[in-house]
């Protein structure tokens, strides 16, 4: 049977990722997606949860806004549910995914976008080699998060006032925490708006499309890595 998931088809070489590759089938960018889940669960990740399917209205819009710029977009499946600290298995998973794009796409220059526990984990790879930018959407932020690794990354935290399951005043202080580090960390609240962001999805999608045409294009040297996991 055909694969009809609106993500793309399964990676024939991983199940767990979903490919929209460049239309012109030349990549110089990837944009890697990131889920949310919950704080401990070792649970297996279904596709059909809401914390994954939540993403793939992004992958597919990111897709079609970079569709000039040889982008291809990649969605991510967590092995598990949870972040399960001190294991952190999304981080784990992501950096997984991160190595393959080095070994298939060496040049591309490399975005994260992710949302919840998936914001999360993007931000704690921003140090990674050749991540250029990270845009998280009502990111999970602790008491103490490390912000150095973003130094040199372009980043976008987007967070609805509303939001009852992370806090978007913990996204705002980590932000100024950021900018001590680089000036180009940015935090943009969403007013009226609430963690699934589906009260005003169309100001999510625009300003996520915005962010990626801008991150893909940039014709910067590739960052350095400066920790991608702490």
């Amino acid at each position: 049977m055909r694969d009809q998931h609106p993500a793309g088809p399964r990676d024939r070489h991983d199940p767990s990722l979903r490919i929209l590759p460049s239309d012109s089938g030349r990549t110089r960018a990837v944009v890697l997606v990131l889920h949310g889940g919950r704080q401990h669960s070792e649970e297996p990740t279904r596709s059909w949860q809401l914390a994954y399917r939540r993403m793939v209205p992004f992958a597919r819009s990111v897709h079609r806004a970079t569709a000039d710029q040889h982008t291809s977009v990649w969605l991510l499946r967590n092995r598990l549910r949870g972040w399960n600290e001190p294991h952190r298995h999304p981080v784990v998973d992501a950096s997984r995914v991160l190595e393959r794009i080095d070994h298939e796409h060496p040049n591309a220059n490399v975005v994260l976008l992710g949302h919840s526990m998936g914001g999360r984990a993007a931000l704690r790879l921003a140090g990674a080699d050749r991540v250029s930018a990270v845009c998280a959407l009502a990111p999970w932020i602790e008491r103490d998060e490390p912000v150095r690794q973003l130094a040199g990354r372009r980043v976008l935290v987007l967070h609805g006032d509303r939001d009852r399951t992370t806090s978007s005043d913990a996204s705002a202080e980590y932000v100024r925490a950021a900018s001590r580090w680089h000036p180009d960390v940015r935090f943009v609240p969403v007013a009226g708006d609430g963690h699934a962001m589906l009260r005003r999805p169309g100001t999510w999608t625009s300003l996520v499309r915005r962010f990626a045409r801008e991150a893909v294009s940039s014709d910067e040297q590739r960052p350095e890595a400066t920790g991608g996991i702490s």
